[in-house]
């Protein structure tokens, strides 16, 4: 059984629609997806109408946190995504986003970068706008080579010459509205260090102690010595680990399936969650 937990599609910053990521992912052989776009769930719909017979989806979203300063991402599964607490943090992170990515469009014009409002808006499309399709628009006007080097300091990272911070959910908080909804949180990435600063262990330790579900290990982000330390303190914690292979269809190199998680782990999520269930694929549309 294949289990990939996080993907995204164009409702936010992928470049397939949710239909085409559900077809590919049937594809590639994989049994269960997550459609998991950054502070939406504007996805679910396409993706269950076009659901192939034999896949299963899960839905979910991952949402933008900050640590101490610090970015950080919060994969939520299976929570009731009308529930009114958590939609409503979700259209405040959503709504900042656009207003977020206009001023990086002016810090990169006033840095000498002929970037303008309108090349963004039509990469985003109708999705959640994000660094990432500002980092495509300097693809497109070949100011860097890949979208992952438009997040250095001299232009998007954290920190950098063109960023502009926006409205992002303490994770503790996060792990409350979650739970609330019937959903299950695990923490993104958490030893992606080349996307800039990470958490330290003891703070995933008090989101553990918070109600925090698990953390995804096997991951592009993470190499070798990663992958074994956040097993080892998961094991400690006792938190679940998942992988994933954070699918953003071309505008990454990741591949559907590239990480996977348990068969087992997945089904304690399941059995965890109360707010949403994963939907059989009927053979779609």
């Amino acid at each position: 059984m294949r289990i990939d937990l996080h993907c995204h599609s164009t409702a936010s910053d992928g470049t397939d629609t949710p239909a085409e990521l559900v077809r590919n992912a049937a594809a590639a052989g994989l049994d269960v997806v997550a459609l998991t776009d950054h502070d939406t769930t504007r996805g679910y719909a396409e993706a269950i109408a076009a659901l192939p017979a034999g896949l299963t989806l899960v839905t979910g979203a991952e949402l933008s946190c900050r640590f101490d300063g610090i970015s950080m991402h919060m994969l939520a599964y299976l929570f009731d995504p009308e529930e009114p607490a958590l939609l409503a943090e979700r259209e405040l992170v959503r709504d900042d986003r656009v207003p977020r990515a206009r001023g990086m469009v002016a810090k990169l014009r006033e840095l000498g970068v002929p970037v303008t409002w309108e090349q963004v808006a039509r990469i985003a499309g109708d999705g959640s706008v994000g660094r990432p399709h500002v980092a495509t628009a300097l693809v497109e006007l070949g100011v860097v080579s890949s979208v992952s080097d438009a997040f250095t300091p001299d232009w998007l990272a954290d920190g950098g010459r063109a960023y502009v911070a926006k409205h992002e959910t303490d994770p503790f908080e996060a792990i409350r509205l979650v739970k609330g909804a019937g959903g299950v949180t695990v923490f993104a990435h958490p030893a992606a260090a080349k996307r800039g600063l990470t958490v330290p262990d003891s703070a995933i330790a008090e989101m553990a102690a918070a109600g925090l579900d698990g953390i995804e290990v096997d991951h592009m982000d993470h190499d070798a010595d990663a992958r074994a330390r956040l097993r080892g303190l998961a094991k400690e914690l006792g938190l679940l680990t998942t992988g994933s292979s954070d699918y953003h269809g071309s505008r990454k190199t990741c591949v559907l399936g590239e990480y996977t998680t348990d068969p087992e782990v997945y089904g304690e999520i399941t059995r965890r969650a109360f707010g949403a269930f994963p939907v059989p694929g009927a053979g779609g549309v």
